[in-house]
């Protein structure tokens, strides 16, 4: 089987994109697949299209021209991209012969694949990992319900419509995509998953890093991932703050960057917190570990919308497979992964009150901790780890191909 994955960015970039991505990778080769990677000219400017090299993986760039699809306003970025990523699929299709196109979202990556896929006789597998409306919300360039909101809904199912098969990452983005009209035998899960090998349970505090961040004798919250509105760490400075009036050694590790490190900064300086709360800025992937290992509850305070409602995240799942505590918002997505009091805690999202309150009461019933730490173990060991949840590939790929032939 070849298959060449279509992605709007890759590695070096670091994202929680850019490890799934590298997982699916590795298990595909490791099921002796061959796997060929391009990306569109969102990863980065280019000035020609070119080859690169990362951690070992080899990426196809896409080097964006210039044109008078350019001038035309709002969407004509979009419109030349996508354009000169059909126009790359052209030659690599000719190139390298693939199977499959394996195009990832968002839909600026399947409209160009469906492209080159029906000039070329290749089936399309589309890959939900977040819906472009949604995204667009997040980031503020429109609003739920306006013009451009309907036209961008529109045209990602019209994307889901028209491919072979789709995949997404969880549940909730599952049974949003059947409910636009797309046949749910046609849908497959691919969870995000975690490698076990590289999250042992349990390790022993990284003494140095600790000392380092000033955390010994410590109480310690952590949250590590990227700062985005939606991830509530504002709120969690607010819970430490109610948390702080009854546990002064209770402390804050917030690993990481994004977007909104400006305002948490601010919020925690408005609320006089310098001392307690503790920036380590963005970490190697690699390194990941040793900052898991140094907190005692990892806390992830997702606000509820819709993004938090559909989309599972990672990170949650790497502190479950090393053995911590997870302490999350109840929002969809938390529980996919989350039973309370059973694989970790969950709290009513958006209020901070009640986040200090579930704090309090996790660090007071601390004898809970070691049969809800070896549950989180287990539950990743059985239901998410990246050989079994990539080896789900196999049937959505045979079935694409199938489809393709009985049309011919």
């Amino acid at each position: 089987m070849r298959i060449l994955h279509v992605l709007d960015h890759s590695l070096p970039l670091q994202s929680g994109y850019s490890f799934r991505t590298v997982a699916i990778l590795r298990e595909q080769r490791a099921l002796g697949w061959e796997t060929f990677q391009v990306t569109t000219p969102r990863h980065g400017e280019v000035v020609a299209d070119r080859i690169d090299c990362a951690d070992g993986w080899k990426f196809y760039r896409t080097a964006l021209a210039a044109g008078w699809v350019n001038r035309i306003p709002v969407a004509g970025g979009y419109m030349a991209e996508m354009v000169a990523t059909a126009n790359r699929l052209d030659s690599l299709i000719e190139e390298l012969r693939p199977d499959v196109l394996h195009a990832h979202s968002p839909v600026l990556t399947a409209l160009p694949a469906l492209r080159a896929g029906k000039r070329h006789g290749v089936p399309v597998v589309y890959e939900v990992r977040a819906l472009w409306e949604d995204g667009a919300v997040d980031h503020g360039t429109t609003r739920a319900g306006s013009a451009r909101y309907r036209l961008t809904r529109a045209i990602e199912t019209y994307a889901l419509g028209r491919a072979a098969r789709v995949t997404t990452i969880c549940a909730g983005l599952r049974n949003e995509i059947v409910q636009r009209g797309i046949e749910s035998s046609h849908v497959t899960v691919i969870p995000n998953a975690v490698d076990t090998d590289k999250f042992h349970f349990d390790p022993a505090p990284d003494a140095d890093l600790r000392q380092r961040l000033g955390l010994d004798g410590k109480t310690v919250l952590s949250f590590i991932g990227s700062f985005y509105g939606y991830e509530g760490l504002e709120l969690l400075v607010d819970g430490l703050a109610l948390i702080g009036r009854e546990r002064p050694d209770v402390h804050l590790l917030l690993a990481g960057g994004g977007p909104s490190e400006p305002a948490v900064r601010e919020r925690v300086k408005k609320l006089g917190l310098q001392d307690r709360v503790i920036f380590s800025g963005r970490i190697p992937h690699d390194d990941i570990w040793r900052y898991y290992s140094v907190a005692d509850l990892m806390v992830y305070p997702r606000l509820c919308n819709r993004i938090t409602d559909l989309v599972t995240p990672l990170k949650p799942l790497e502190a479950m497979a090393q053995g911590r505590l997870v302490l999350a918002s109840d929002v969809g997505g938390h529980r996919e992964l989350i039973n309370d009091g059973h694989n970790g805690f969950l709290f009513r999202a958006g209020d901070a009150h009640a986040l200090a309150q579930r704090i309090a009461s996790a660090l007071d019933n601390l004898e809970s901790w070691g049969a809800i730490r070896l549950r989180a173990r287990r539950f990743v060991e059985e239901e998410r780890t990246w050989r079994d949840s990539v080896a789900r590939y196999r049937e959505v790929y045979s079935s694409a191909v199938n489809a393709r032939t009985e049309l011919k």
